[in-house]
């Protein structure tokens, strides 16, 4: 595994951590300033890194909710510029009662800024 996946790798885990302790605060460095995300039921479009913190802000906000997991099968890494792609799959538990709510695949490209890895753009798919 190259130097740039097991940060992309790291980055995730860190992403995913947050989720789970309701730390929108530490989602936001993961982020890139202009990030999008594409949601996976709806399709709503989410711009911006400000835009996604405070969507996880209302997320978070609530006692009932989805906890989500990413995680990633595969990671692609350029070899010419600093970017890459991470394929992988999702999953939703609700945090009552610890059941599967959702789960799907997903993508997301990444970039290195500043020696950081940052997510620019992530597409999900609700298969369940």
């Amino acid at each position: 595994m190259s130097a740039a996946e097991l940060a992309i790798r790291s980055r995730r885990a860190a992403f995913n951590r947050a989720i789970a302790e309701r730390d929108a605060a530490a989602i936001g460095p993961i982020l890139a300033r202009e990030c999008v995300m594409v949601t996976g039921t709806d399709s709503a479009v989410i711009m911006g890194r400000m835009g996604q913190v405070k969507v996880w802000r209302r997320e978070f906000a609530g006692t009932a909710r989805l906890v989500y997991t990413r995680t990633p099968e595969q990671v692609t890494v350029s070899p010419v510029e600093p970017i890459a792609l991470e394929q992988g799959r999702w999953e939703g538990i609700d945090s009552t009662s610890d059941v599967l709510a959702a789960s799907g695949v997903y993508t997301a490209k990444w970039r290195e800024l500043g020696g950081e890895w940052v997510i620019e753009a992530e597409v999900f798919l609700t298969l369940a």
